[in-house]
């Protein structure tokens, strides 16, 4: 059950990223991504604060709830701007080297101990994520270092919800960072929208905003039912979505050096993802006498 809600999860932010693409030639970036977190948040306050009353609003760290809610948007912003730049399958195996990235930020920022092979995991990603940029020019000048500022700004949040997940709950959290993209991006509509996109296009922020919202709560139903460790090698199934998806949608073909690119990030990924489940099973020796 698990891993089925992972996969249908990745396959909603996929269908997300391309319908992002698709309207953003028409629609301003602050109207879609607008779209994506009121429905987020209206939704989660429909469907869960009925049920859960004034504990869905119980947190231990409100500050952290609002910096956590402020990450997730600016990572938002910077995504829905950056796949402007990218074919959508090279956009998400960008993505994947998320993880790869909170290894680095943990080794320099944290303290923690990160063995060789691991640091030459790290690499193999970034090498992956040169493949996807460099050859296509497909991006270029100031825009090159959006997806990039993205992925840091992701791997900052994964860290934080992280050690969030500890005391908070799940939904509280979902419900506090729909609200808070809300809320921000509201303050700012006003400057960016000077008229009522098409139906079409109102129907395509529809979709994005149901995607975001069914795909978050996928997945929290997905990691209440298996551990990271069995579902972290199936987050990659996103990447065959979107490809598929940019091929239907705009009829792209990744080249052989984007598709080496992706290989080498998954390959890099999924054994990362392999050694932390690996390192989790090992049984702790006692201390010496």
């Amino acid at each position: 059950m698990g891993i089925g809600f992972l996969v249908l999860a990745v396959a909603c932010f996929a269908v997300l990223d391309t319908g992002v693409k698709y309207v953003g030639a028409w629609v301003p970036i602050v109207v879609a991504v607008w779209f994506r977190y009121v429905f987020q948040a209206l939704a989660v306050t429909a469907f869960v604060l009925p049920t859960r009353g004034k504990s869905l609003l119980t947190t231990q760290h409100p500050r952290f709830q609002l910096l956590r809610g402020c990450l997730l948007l600016t990572v938002s912003a910077l995504s829905f701007v950056s796949v402007q730049f990218m074919p959508v399958g090279a956009f998400t195996a960008f993505v994947m080297t998320a993880p790869l990235v909170v290894t680095l930020l943990a080794a320099l920022f944290l303290k923690e101990k990160v063995s060789n092979w691991r640091w030459s995991l790290v690499a193999g990603g970034f090498l992956g994520a040169l493949l996807i940029v460099q050859p296509g020019q497909d991006i270029v000048g100031w825009a090159s270092l959006l997806p990039m500022a993205m992925v840091f700004t992701y791997a900052w949040f994964q860290i934080l919800t992280s050690k969030m997940a500890q005391t908070e709950d799940p939904l509280t959290m979902h419900f506090y960072t729909g609200w808070v993209g809300a809320l921000v991006t509201s303050a700012i509509l006003p400057w960016a929208w000077d008229s009522l996109p098409e139906p079409g296009h109102l129907a395509v922020l529809c979709l994005i905003g149901l995607m975001g919202t069914v795909g978050h709560f996928l997945l929290i139903l997905a990691f209440a039912r298996a551990p990271a460790s069995t579902l972290t090698p199936y987050l990659y199934c996103q990447i065959g979505f979107a490809m598929f998806c940019g091929w239907v949608v705009f009829d792209y073909v990744p080249g052989s050096m984007e598709l080496s690119g992706i290989a080498l990030i998954v390959v890099c990924g999924a054994t990362a993802g392999w050694l932390t489940s690996r390192e989790k099973r090992l049984p702790v020796e006692p201390p010496e006498p």
